[in-house]
């Protein structure tokens, strides 16, 4: 081998080396995760499982991959829906908490003594493949329940990080979800559909509505025959979409989406169904990341509309 062509080979295994560490080494996408208040059954300990959640959702909240879901918005839309914020949550009720809040991943605790130590155990459990992982840890009757807590964090960043291809689903291909819900509907009537969702980003105007556009598109993808108006539609999809700026951070905007929507059918005009899916999306731009989280909430929507539809 000439020694120029050497040289050539060497330098284009050195550019692709370099190439293959920095996609390893390349930030994730970061995830949203919402801390539950924890549950304490100890009378000493009760009042503070909620003091001890506000404060794991501020030390996670330092780690540059996790988007925390706002306490007080849990709180309230926990509270419109009588799901309860602490204790035991099941994997139903982690998939259901995750479509009102956006959130992919939640945190429960529970806290209790025996003998002379305090415990603190924790849950990750995700929101979207119902996989849990525990973590624990216990602190002396004399130090503050800060200690476990701090520990803890630590702990479950680590678990989110290491778990991650557990916590998430694989993504699909726009061709895999496409055959997965025709597959789904095969062999069904799908009625012919009229969708309209108007939708609004607090802090500013929007160019074309995301949730409407994705649904539209999913339900065309199956099969289902979209009408141009509703006089003309088997069934009838209206609605809102809104979307607000979440927070920033080192250069990184994210923004939370939130689609409510009303099903009516022709041949059952006084039977009205309702469903909703909030999103967190994160991006350089606010408005990249508003549109995504109303894409996302829209393509969630549309995934259950596709099958509910049919008949």
């Amino acid at each position: 081998m000439s020694t120029p062509t050497a040289r050539i080979l060497i330098a284009a295994m050195i550019c692709l080396h370099a190439a293959l560490v920095t996609a390893k080494n390349s930030p994730k996408k970061p995830v949203a995760v919402a801390v539950l208040d924890f549950s304490a059954t100890d009378e000493e300990l009760k009042g503070n499982g909620a003091n001890a959640a506000a404060l794991m959702t501020s030390l996670l909240s330092t780690d540059d991959q996790l988007v925390m879901v706002e306490r007080a918005e849990l709180s309230k839309v926990l509270a419109e829906t009588e799901l309860s914020l602490s204790g035991t949550v099941s994997a139903d009720s982690a998939i259901k908490i995750g479509q009102l809040t956006g959130a992919k991943i939640l945190v429960t605790g529970r806290m209790f003594s025996s003998g002379s130590e305090n415990y603190l155990v924790t849950k990750v459990i995700s929101a979207e493949t119902g996989r849990v992982f525990g973590q624990s840890t216990k602190y002396g009757e004399s130090e503050s329940y800060n200690t476990g807590v701090e520990a803890l964090a630590k702990q479950i960043s680590e678990t989110i990080s290491k778990k991650a291809t557990d916590l998430l689903p694989k993504a699909e291909s726009p061709e895999e979800r496409v055959a997965r819900l025709k597959k789904a509907v095969h062999g069904k009537k799908l009625p012919k559909v009229f969708v309209s969702i108007p939708e609004e980003h607090l802090s500013r105007g929007v160019p074309d509505p995301a949730a409407q556009t994705e649904i539209q598109k999913t339900l065309q993808d199956v099969g289902y025959p979209l009408a141009a108006n509703s006089e003309s539609a088997d069934c009838v999809i209206t609605g809102e979409a809104i979307s607000e700026l979440g927070g920033r951070r080192e250069g990184l905007v994210s923004c939370r989406a939130r689609v409510e929507i009303k099903i009516s059918h022709k041949d059952s005009p006084n039977e009205i169904s309702v469903d909703r899916q909030t999103s967190v999306s994160i991006d350089l731009a606010e408005t990249i990341a508003g549109k995504s989280a109303l894409q996302e909430a829209g393509a969630r929507l549309g995934d259950r509309l596709a099958v509910n539809l049919s008949r």
